[in-house]
């Protein structure tokens, strides 16, 4: 929360069961330590991870599919890649949509235009049927409407008329061909979509009662829309909460790079680099996303649960190693970390809430990275015989020496798993992660963050200093945004520049009819290109100007970026791009040190050796202090630790810069 220009207050309480009232809770906390009534606030933003844990926890709506007669099971066939590529009892997961709710339409709608319209009697019959099947949700999807809606339009409009229920078609949530992406993405917002607008619902209600505004709501693309948008077409929230952090620890790295609050060594630190590697460990998950070129990499291409989600979203690699994941030994006796988690609630053992499975945060407590005088949240203090006693059962049965060593390895291991992580977004896709810097952030990354560097031969770690809550920090720097997309099929060859450029102007009208200020918006254009006879495609920029020769040029450079090679083959477009933009200016925050910064020390292992290592409040260290590893810095959201053989710096805005090797 910004109270004014230069002032910012952080705050967090514990997860609810209804999202909603955490939010309220985590707002009115805020405001008391502003001393502020929740009225005087002017704008609320708003992240979240319901339709995330709809999908994964397989609790959305009931939904029915419409689709093209001879069309039904699009769904189950899906692709023919396995899940795995040599196990061969491999099972893909059940269809968002079972076969019994899955429904036909007799029409026909080809790339080239309609050659049957729908029956609005069989239409209305298909409606009653989805009535009788008790469905919440409807998802439309017919044989090439990203060609031409008409009859998609059709079906959707009477089904509506027809039915008390939500109705997501294809053609307005994703306007791109491939029929089982575009189908799958359809059924994906048809079953997020009902569990979002009750959320939003209570949420609204809620903020309305305590005098806030109505909230804007994070997307997954890294940019805000208001809530109504977002009720009525739910998929865009998928990766809402991950795409906020990233978008924070963005902000942190340009507002230092333009020397805001005189941050000039954390510029050095976060921008002479190729970019950023954000790093976000949470309770459950550990989220790892690229800041390229000044750029958060976005894709088309994600998978939420094993499902496909075809509309653009931050490009984010999700680990299931989090605090709360939970350590065991598989059956060949290996120590393995997550993907369950202990939750919130009872929460690691070291919470005192009930809990007894060893986790992350029970290794690092064991460790020493945290005290038992450490208050997370500002709350809660730590049970550190809890954490032994569930480190020495996983001793036992792993058959290493104590709880000291089951706490080693559980690091370990959750370190591997996320370096594996940051592995796949950079060397998989031809990046040197040595080129860039990790950013780190959400209540565990911080403890993790340098010896993840030291893995990947990364020198710097840049630790914003609301690290604990980057992604609240990145919904006051996000963007208003909204995307648009066609397909369009040609040989760059053969392509029309007028015709190309009348498409990108209709979708840049698109894109700015759902902003509060259309005027105001910038906008990006970009083409999907790929070499004759491949099956997926490259996003490059488009200029002011489509020009196909530069475009190609532009097509081979990304191609051999991403592959390692390029290709004297045709160029194929297929599909067109356009990003409105409206600005919002990164908000410019002071940092004042206050009290006593050093307030302890105790006993830290770092691999294997046990050291004194001094503790300090964070808050507390002024602007332009080095401190020298060993060190542990807490905070009421998140704790740092400085390994031996690393330095950090605080800058002017407290960020805190971590550099490997004396200074």
């Amino acid at each position: 929360m910004l109270t004014a220009e230069d002032d910012l207050v952080t705050a967090k309480v514990p997860s609810t069961d209804d999202q909603s009232e955490g939010v309220l809770d985590g707002i009115r906390k805020a405001c008391e330590r502003a001393g502020l009534d929740p009225d005087d606030i002017d704008a609320f933003s708003h992240a979240m991870t319901v339709s995330t844990n709809a999908l994964l926890e397989s609790d959305g709506a009931r939904t029915a599919l419409v689709t093209t007669e001879g069309f039904r099971d699009v769904l189950e066939i899906g692709r023919q890649d396995r899940p795995a590529l040599y196990d061969l009892d491999a099972e893909k997961p059940d269809p968002l949509v079972p076969r019994r709710r899955r429904f036909e339409v007799s029409e026909r709608t080809t790339p080239e235009g309609i050659e049957r319209e729908p029956d609005a009697d069989s239409v209305r019959e298909v409606a009653d049927r989805i009535r009788d099947s008790d469905a919440e949700s409807v998802a439309v999807s017919l044989l090439h409407a990203y060609a031409d809606p008409e009859n998609e339009r059709t079906v959707a409009r009477i089904l509506r008329e027809e039915l008390d229920a939500p109705v997501s078609a294809s053609h307005e949530v994703l306007a791109a061909f491939r029929e089982y992406e575009r189908t799958a993405t359809t059924a994906v917002d048809a079953y997020v979509t009902p569990k979002i607008d009750a959320y939003l619902g209570r949420l609204v209600e809620r903020a309305e009662s305590v005098g806030l505004p109505a909230p804007l709501v994070m997307q997954s693309n890294g940019g805000i829309a208001d809530a109504a948008t977002v009720r009525e077409h739910a998929v865009t929230t998928c990766l809402s909460g991950p795409a906020a952090g990233v978008v924070g620890a963005d902000a942190t790295a340009r507002r230092a790079a333009a020397g805001d609050d005189g941050a000039d060594a954390t510029a050095e630190a976060a921008t002479d680099a190729a970019g950023l590697v954000t790093f976000d460990m949470g309770g459950t998950s550990s989220d790892v996303s690229l800041v390229r070129d000044g750029e958060v990499e976005r894709t088309t291409e994600a998978e939420i649960a094993d499902r496909p989600v075809g509309v653009p979203m931050v490009d984010v690699t999700t680990v299931g190693s989090g605090g709360g994941s939970v350590a065991w030994v598989d059956a060949g006796g290996a120590l393995r970390v997550g993907p369950r988690s202990a939750g919130a609630n009872p929460g690691p053992a070291c919470y005192g809430k009930g809990g007894t499975e060893p986790t992350v945060t029970d290794a690092n407590a064991v460790l020493g990275y945290l005290g038992d005088d450490t208050a997370l949240g500002g709350e809660l203090s730590l049970d550190l015989d809890a954490a032994r006693e569930a480190l020495a059962d996983l001793a036992d049965e792993a058959d290493l020496a104590g709880p000291v060593e089951a706490a080693r390895g559980v690091y370990r291991v959750a370190n591997a798993n996320m370096t594996r992580a940051v592995r796949a977004v950079t060397v998989e896709r031809g990046h040197d992660p040595r080129n860039f810097a990790l950013a780190a952030f959400g209540g565990a990354g911080p403890m993790h963050a340098a010896a993840l560097a030291d893995r990947l031969d990364v020198g710097r770690v840049v630790v914003p200093r609301a690290c604990g809550v980057l992604s609240a920090f990145g919904l006051l720097a996000a963007d208003e945004t909204r995307d648009a997309v066609r397909t369009y099929r040609t040989t760059l060859a053969a392509a029309d520049a007028d015709s190309i450029e009348d498409v990108l102007a209709d979708l840049a009208d698109e894109a700015r009819a759902g902003l509060r200020d259309p005027d105001a918006a910038a906008i990006s254009r970009q083409a999907d290109l790929r070499y004759a006879g491949q099956s997926f495609e490259q996003s490059v920029a488009v200029g002011e100007s489509f020009d196909p020769a530069t475009v190609a040029e532009r097509f081979h450079e990304v191609h051999e970026t991403a592959a390692g090679y390029r290709m004297d083959e045709t160029v194929e477009l297929v599909g067109l791009r356009v990003r409105a933009t409206v600005e919002r200016e990164t908000p410019a925050v002071a940092y004042e040190s206050a009290g006593e910064a050093r307030v302890g020390e105790r006993e830290a292992d770092f691999g294997g050796e046990v050291r004194e290592t001094p503790v300090f409040r964070r808050e507390a260290l002024a602007a332009g202090r080095e401190l020298a590893g060993p060190a542990v810095c807490e905070q009421d959201d998140s704790t740092v630790v400085v390994p031996p053989e690393w330095h950090a710096t605080v800058e002017d805005d407290g960020t805190l810069v971590l550099t490997e090797g004396e200074r």
